[in-house]
């Protein structure tokens, strides 16, 4: 996204959306553990804190091949590493690849990078999703919204996580308050075990060496 790490074009993602007594401590953790960050194959890792929910981390990482995740998501690896952050509840975890990028507006390396708004939902047809999307530019551009970024899950072809670069703070409440009808997946977050919408800002970036 523009102004922010999710700017480059890796077409993978692992996303944990989840909270800790205090977020501080997940950066320095996650420097711990390069190695079995190459383990799993990422290529970047990057750390979102919530400006709305005290303790709510977003954290993303960036892969090559989606055969370690798969692998580690079915052993007790992963959640070990959420006990060491202190995680208070069971976290939102999403696997998948990228479905759709869109630059809404022109990127000017001047700005500071915006706000995020991350939504994991499950919609009915990704692809009409998308189409809807594209119609409805000028209305996203409109309400602030730099670009998106789509990703459909791995094991479920309705499952998306969508993150919004948007703004400023104040653009970001009035989307979440009451998006454009083009953002359907926004009334999907929440919902069962889906986490309520996720608004922050780019703590971290970690570019992993796959040779260490």
């Amino acid at each position: 996204m523009s102004g922010t790490a999710e700017a480059h074009a890796h077409t993978l993602v692992l996303a944990t959306d989840y909270r800790v007594p205090d977020p501080a401590r997940v950066w320095p953790l996650l420097q711990k553990r390069k190695s079995a960050l190459v383990d799993l194959g990422a290529q970047h890792v990057v750390v979102y804190t919530s400006t709305r929910d005290h303790g709510r981390v977003l954290v993303t990482i960036g892969l090559r091949s989606k055969e370690p995740v798969l692998e580690v998501l079915r052993s007790r690896i992963f959640f070990d590493w959420f006990d060491a952050v202190g995680i208070e509840d069971i976290p939102a975890v999403f696997a998948g690849e990228t479905a759709a990028k869109l630059a809404i507006t022109e990127a000017d390396q001047a700005d500071p990078p915006g706000v995020i708004v991350a939504a994991i939902a499950s919609v009915e047809d990704v692809p009409k999703l998308i189409a809807g999307v594209h119609k409805a530019l000028d209305r996203f551009a409109a309400a602030g919204i730099r670009s998106i970024r789509i990703f459909q899950a791995f094991d479920d072809d309705h499952e998306v996580l969508i993150l919004q670069e948007i703004d400023n703070e104040a653009d970001a409440a009035a989307w979440v308050d009451n998006p454009d009808i083009a953002a359907e997946w926004m009334v999907g977050a929440g919902i069962g075990a889906y986490p309520p919408v996720f608004v922050g800002r780019l703590q971290n970036v970690m570019r992993i060496d796959e040779n260490l």
